[in-house]
């Protein structure tokens, strides 16, 4: 069988990285096997090791690779009006109804962050970055920044879970309303 070249093993490693970032936060870790990873991927089962020494490794690899997508947008926006604009927007994102119903391509914290909770090692150093990472991005430059950045997260984190908890649209848009509420509270008197 020919080697793969570098440039093929990339992508094959970013199919990897997509479809299991997609996959855990839609499905869940524990659920969601090797195997179904590298179908999703459009891979054989038997190349997962020339990527990854485990399925551990796998899962811290791919909640940073879901970091980096739901957050690049806001990091890679210049400081001032342009970052705060996006900001707005992620938040705004982050209480809506396409977020509660689309797990697959929503926050990996409020998908996946109970089960990480339950792991040691690398995944949870991930979840533990990204908490840094988004309590800086909700309140870059601002005085008091880590504390309103992480009651900022708490709020966000807590109404998607409620809202996905919800047994009908109306009580799950009543809880979406109470988080955007919560958040302009937050800044307004922090």
């Amino acid at each position: 069988m020919p080697r793969m070249s570098a440039q093929e093993k990339q992508k094959s490693h970013e199919r990897i990285l997509k479809a299991a970032s997609r996959l855990f936060r839609e499905r869940g870790i524990e659920t969601t096997s090797v195997a179904d990873v590298m179908k999703a991927a459009g891979l054989t089962h038997g190349g997962f090791y020339r990527h990854f020494a485990s399925k551990d490794a796998l899962v811290a690899a791919a909640f940073r690779h879901a970091v980096d997508e739901v957050l690049s947008v806001v990091e890679a926006a210049p400081a001032g009006p342009e970052q705060a604009a996006a900001r707005d927007h992620y938040v705004t994102r982050y209480l809506s109804a396409e977020h509660v119903e689309d797990r697959s391509e929503g926050c990996p914290l409020a998908a996946m962050g109970a089960e990480i909770a339950r792991l040691d090692g690398a995944a949870d150093a991930e979840a533990l970055y990204a908490v840094e990472r988004m309590a800086r991005l909700l309140t870059a430059g601002e005085r008091g920044a880590t504390d309103k950045g992480v009651a900022t997260m708490a709020l966000l984190l807590g109404t998607i879970t409620l809202a996905r908890l919800a047994k009908s649209r109306e009580l799950s848009d009543t809880i979406l309303d109470a988080g955007k509420r919560g958040t302009a509270l937050l800044d307004q008197r922090w």
